[in-house]
């Protein structure tokens, strides 16, 4: 399995507060079947992102948890005016490593009536925008019809393995829910920032995805789905999205 999201550096964000834990993290991993994970620190107003700073600190991350489990470094996008500015500019300094495929994080507060616009123009850059846990989005739980309208533009869903399995409580699952039902996930990923509460392991959501999907579909959404995005190539599953009542 590979996870494409999650917040594994210390030191960076609102992730592992030590090395150790990071550390910890990897094993927690590695011992769930991951083989793959992209470090993913937040670039927003509270943390600034230095794709430089960031790669040392994968750099000692690779040196510390061995050879069991490999490493690249991607960014927690926060979808702002000034943040897709840069990235317009400088995709490369924000998409995973290797490839055009970029998480986007939407505000809880409020969605730009540009939005589509935005897509337009990263896909016009050639960059594919993964939409991160709009599960947990209280505007999509409540129009969630729209994440169906920006599949059909060419952007990517990721949602959140703890949401499917109900650790995010029952409005998320049912949130989560509604999406499988529509065709309208493509990834799952931990988001995970430690070794308690939000954890490295895409197993459990892998067994839970199957009751809405085959056993094929559940394992392309944890392993062929994100191994493709890693290495900058097209989904080999992605579904036309329903539109049912």
């Amino acid at each position: 399995m590979i996870d494409i999201h999650c917040h594994i550096l210390a030191e960076v964000d609102d992730g592992p507060e030590s090395w150790d834990d990071a550390l910890a993290m990897c094993r927690i991993a590695v011992n769930d079947g991951i083989e793959h994970i992209v470090a993913t620190p937040h670039a927003n107003e509270r943390f600034a992102y230095d794709r430089e700073y960031l790669t040392g600190q994968l750099a000692y991350l690779r040196r510390i948890a061995g050879s069991d489990l490999r490493l690249s470094l991607g960014c927690d996008l926060h979808l702002s005016y000034d943040n897709l500015k840069k990235v317009l500019t400088q995709p490369d300094r924000y998409t995973i490593e290797g490839s055009r495929y970029l998480l986007v994080e939407l505000s809880n507060y409020s969605i730009p009536v540009q939005i589509d616009q935005c897509f337009t123009q990263l896909g016009d850059k050639h960059i594919t925008p993964v939409i991160t846990h709009p599960e947990r989005n209280p505007i999509l739980q409540r129009s969630p019809q729209r994440v169906l309208q920006w599949i059909e533009l060419g952007c990517v869903v990721q949602v959140t393995a703890s949401a499917l399995t109900g650790e995010w409580g029952e409005q998320i699952w049912r949130s989560t829910k509604w999406l499988f039902e529509h065709d309208a996930v493509h990834v799952l990923a931990t988001d995970a920032h430690d070794t308690r509460r939000r954890t490295p392991r895409l197993s459990a959501a892998r067994e839970a995805a199957e009751e809405f999907c085959d056993a094929k579909v559940a394992k392309a959404l944890v392993d062929d789905n994100p191994r493709a995005i890693v290495n900058g190539q097209p989904l080999p599953y992605f579904p036309n999205p329903v539109m049912k009542s």
